[in-house]
């Protein structure tokens, strides 16, 4: 079995500058560097117990006006509005002499700079102390670096390249894994512009890695060099079947588009990291994704690399370029976010890494998200994803009236794509699928590129979406009808007629239910600021659904659920034990309090709309020849 070390510095250098090779390197120095325009950044932790680094940024050659520089407001992947500047402190402004200069504050998040000589030069120390893909953090282990929640940039600037050298704390064995552009040091890389940079996180650790090759599919074809960083405390065994499924997963989603991106530094990173008190997220960029959790994951894997493709270079109007100063919204996130949610799943279980029955859970899961939602009977997968700057990470302090509002566009872009990819196989007996329309996108939007590194060249529209599903479909009405209805419409595939070409049965999991109710502990805050108030009962967390039993019964957000038919609720659990053996239209009484008084009320039952797949041949019926052979073509791996 291989041993994955974690590298000293001396090794790890030596053999990252042997595999980016002398061409990397000297494109890495990039030209206008030369031209002393170059933002230079500076990191040192002298604080890193306290969770604090700090940053000294130069600006060279700015123009003879004052200078705006600003900490951002948004983060390449994630669509909510984040306030970063809130743990900057200690920040100096100063000239090329050290002589301090004058700072006004335009905005909470800006600083405009003047009486300088062409020169600024500002120190900042900054708190961090939340591992996942947005935010960054400090600590005695490692930093966890999002430049957007990192570093201050200037207005004008975009265009312009920069340099980041990193000084790193004394006995922590720490290297630098990122997908910036690496130098002869090791400690100091380069970016071509701000898109670029705020793109290319940074994991500075005692990391583990494992380097792999990916030959080309096509003769004359390029390979391609995949780094798995894994800073974790996982044993070499558990590292070992970590590496080997991601190689799994990469080469199982290069076979849908035929091959893999051209990355611009020769490399694609995973940043992995997976500790007890890590918070979970995955976040697509570029050249490299972040990976957060309490153990390592491969599902997270399967939807991120996903990403490299889809979103990253097929990119949806409304993303690029990426608004640093505010939320960006798209209409097409579901494609974004939802057909790549639809691919992780898939390539799980194209791989063998998820059972296929339970590949057929999740999908069930969000079918019958998005069919038993009232949302959905009003808002499209479109208009869904307009709302990702309220959803996607948002930290409101006031109750939303979501569970009945909106489904994740994640959800909503997943069945979409499931539809889609099963209409496409019937319709052409299996000549055409969704393979075949995401391989179109890819070379109409993403192989092309774009202006400069980090940038994409054709943002594509709901328009360009009908186009190339009218090109590989050799239908332009199938085309507008299938947008028009499932993507802009609100009307809803039917899945169960197609899923019975692949041999399933899609049914409703039967029995009796109240609706989902989600239960909290009355002392538990479910928002910051609420003072507990005892544990003795179960609070409703969130709103019940429009039309469930315990909403027509009157049960909303925030009442205290003391019992059900007679029984004592003192745990979710309680619920389903208190209705047990109850059938559909049967009456159960609800007593609850809300604020202090007594209510009591009755709730009919009614049957569970919850949906299952499940095999034919589990389900009492027989897999024919041609439900096998439809079922092997769209489930079964691709790698030949």
């Amino acid at each position: 079995m291989q041993r994955y070390h974690r590298l000293t510095v001396k090794n790890f250098s030596a053999r990252f500058l042997r595999l980016v090779g002398a061409a990397a390197i000297a494109a890495a120095t990039l030209p206008a560097l030369a031209q002393n325009n170059a933002t230079e950044y500076r990191f040192t932790f002298p604080d890193v117990v306290h969770h604090v680094v700090q940053v000294e940024a130069t600006f060279h050659n700015v123009p003879q006006q004052p200078l705006t520089v600003q900490m951002s407001r948004s983060s390449p992947g994630r669509y909510a509005a984040f306030e970063y500047a809130s743990n900057v402190f200690e920040e100096k402004f100063t000239d090329e002499s050290g002589k301090p200069l004058t700072v006004t504050r335009p905005d909470p998040r800006s600083w405009t700079v003047s009486g300088h000589h062409g020169t600024v030069h500002v120190t900042y120390k900054l708190f961090g102390n939340r591992v996942d893909g947005t935010f960054m953090a400090i600590d005695t282990t490692h930093a966890h670096l999002n430049w957007p929640a990192t570093v201050m940039w200037a207005h004008g600037f975009d265009d312009r390249p920069s340099k980041l050298s990193f000084v790193l704390p004394e006995g922590l064995n720490w290297k630098i894994a990122t997908q910036l552009y690496p130098t002869n040091d090791p400690n100091t890389f380069t970016s071509p512009n701000l898109q670029y940079l705020m793109d290319s996180p940074a994991e500075l650790a005692n990391y583990a890695i494992h380097t792999f090759q990916v030959p080309a599919l096509k003769p004359g074809g390029k390979a391609q060099t995949i780094r798995v960083v894994a800073h974790s405390q996982a044993t070499d065994a558990e590292l070992a079947e970590y590496f080997a499924g991601v190689e799994k997963i990469v080469k199982e989603e290069q076979a849908v588009y035929g091959e893999l991106p051209d990355y611009e530094p020769g490399y694609y990173t995973f940043l992995a990291d997976a500790l007890p008190w890590d918070n979970g997220d995955g976040m697509e960029h570029r050249n490299s994704t972040v990976m957060t959790s309490r153990q390592l994951g491969l599902s997270v894997v399967a939807h991120e690399y996903f990403h490299n493709w889809n979103v990253e270079r097929i990119r949806p109007e409304g993303l690029e370029p990426f608004n640093f100063r505010d939320v960006n919204m798209s209409g097409l996130m579901f494609v974004a976010e939802g057909f790549t949610q639809y691919y992780g799943n898939l390539a799980m279980i194209r791989t063998g890494l998820t059972p296929m029955p339970r590949g057929m859970m999740g999908f069930a899961r969000d079918i019958s998200n998005v069919i038993n939602s009232p949302s959905t009977q009003y808002r499209s997968a479109m208009d869904m994803s307009r709302m990702a700057p309220f959803v996607d990470g948002a930290s409101d302090l006031f109750p939303t009236y979501f569970n009945n509002t909106f489904v994740s566009y994640y959800t909503f872009g997943d069945v979409v794509a499931m539809g889609l990819d099963l209409s496409l196989r019937v319709k052409t007996n299996g000549k055409v699928t969704l393979d075949d329309f995401m391989r179109a996108m890819w070379l109409a939007y993403g192989k092309p590129g774009g202006p400069a590194p980090g940038l994409v060249g054709h943002p594509y529209s709901i328009a360009d979406v009908q186009t190339q599903l009218a090109k590989v479909s050799g239908d332009p009405a199938f085309a507008a009808d299938y947008v028009k209805r499932y993507m802009i419409g609100t009307e809803k595939v039917d899945y169960a007629s197609l899923l019975q070409h692949a041999g399933f049965v899609m049914k409703k999991r039967g029995g009796a239910t109240l609706g989902n109710i989600y239960l909290m502990k009355k002392g538990d805050p479910v928002r910051r600021g609420q003072a507990p108030a005892g544990p003795e009962t179960l609070k409703v967390a969130a709103s019940t659904v429009i039309g469930s039993p315990a909403y027509l019964a009157g049960l909303d957000l925030d009442d205290e659920l003391v019992s059900v038919g007679g029984m004592a609720i003192n745990s979710s659990a309680d619920v389903e034990k208190a209705i047990d053996g109850k059938k559909v239209g049967d009456s159960v009484e609800l007593i609850y309090k809300r604020r202090g008084q007594e209510v009591r009320s009755k709730a009919v039952l009614a049957a569970d709309p919850t949906l299952e797949i499940v095999p034919v041949e589990t389900a009492g019926g027989t897999l024919t020849a041609e439900q096998k052979a439809f079922r092997e073509a769209w489930l079964g791996t691709k790698v030949k």
